[in-house]
């Protein structure tokens, strides 16, 4: 992309927004990873990113801790690299696209005029998946996984309070919210039964992860019990618990456009 600065044309750089996956360095896409060894400048959520994954980085470039900044000491950061032409990473926890607040850097680009794109990264709710090795969608158990938080500081919309959304009984998984477990118990409790399975994973793929399984019944007790105050999903359902029916696609009985069914 070119812009005219005093008539002279002017090469700019790009953003690129990188989910750094869930804790686990390994867990960065190749396409992240890759980005990241070409960048020239870094942005990233050192509150939450591993460091570890800073290593893909060249020596030397200039790296931004984001902890601290606001969303315009971010965006200067940005701008100004983009102008010399460099390649920029803003480098988000898990997938940017949840929960990553990049739409308001998005917009601020695009008053700028500044090209940039995004690479998806491994969310911290499929890796919590992973550690309980449970399945969210299983025939006849659950075919729905609800993604969500309670109010905080960050509103819900009214339509989105967690006690409605119990009201499916779907799956569901639960981000920034176990700080008030007891609050999300309350909520889930008018439409769950007391004997819902639920597993809170505590930082889900790095060293010290912890996963407490309980209902929603125990659970409460269990967290506090823990000292559990934040970087944990809640995982609700009865996929925690029932096995489902065997998936159609692998049915020996079942036709589809790759294989004829053997009817018996």
């Amino acid at each position: 992309m070119k812009i005219l600065v005093d008539q002279v044309k002017v090469d700019l750089g790009q953003v690129l927004f990188v989910g750094a996956g869930p804790g686990d360095p390994d867990l960065i896409t190749l396409k992240g990873k890759k980005a990241l060894e070409e960048a020239d400048r870094v942005i990233y959520a050192g509150s939450l990113v591993n460091p570890e994954i800073l290593k893909h980085c060249r020596e030397g470039i200039a790296l931004f801790d984001s902890a601290s900044l606001t969303l315009e000491e971010t965006i200067t950061i940005m701008a100004e690299g983009v102008r010399k032409g460099e390649k920029v990473v803003r480098l988000h926890t898990g997938d940017p696209s949840v929960y990553g607040a990049i739409q308001e850097q998005m917009q601020q680009l695009d008053a700028l005029a500044m090209t940039y794109g995004v690479i998806p990264g491994v969310s911290s709710v499929f890796a919590a998946a992973a550690a309980v090795k449970r399945e969210f969608t299983l025939p006849e158990v659950s075919q729905t996984l609800i993604l969500t938080r309670l109010a905080g500081r960050t509103p819900v919309p009214e339509k989105e309070d967690l006690a409605l959304l119990a009201q499916h009984r779907a799956s569901m998984a639960i981000f920034l919210s176990v700080q008030e477990i007891g609050e999300v118990v309350e909520s889930l409790g008018q439409s769950y039964p007391p004997n819902t399975p639920v597993a809170v994973v505590y930082r889900a793929s790095w060293p010290d992860e912890q996963i407490l399984e309980g209902t929603l019944a125990t659970i409460e007790q269990r967290v506090k019990e823990a000292g559990i105050r934040k970087h944990a999903q809640i995982l609700v359902g009865d996929f925690l618990r029932d096995k489902g029916a065997r998936s159609k696609l692998y049915d020996p009985e079942f036709t589809h456009e790759y294989r004829q069914g053997n009817l018996v």
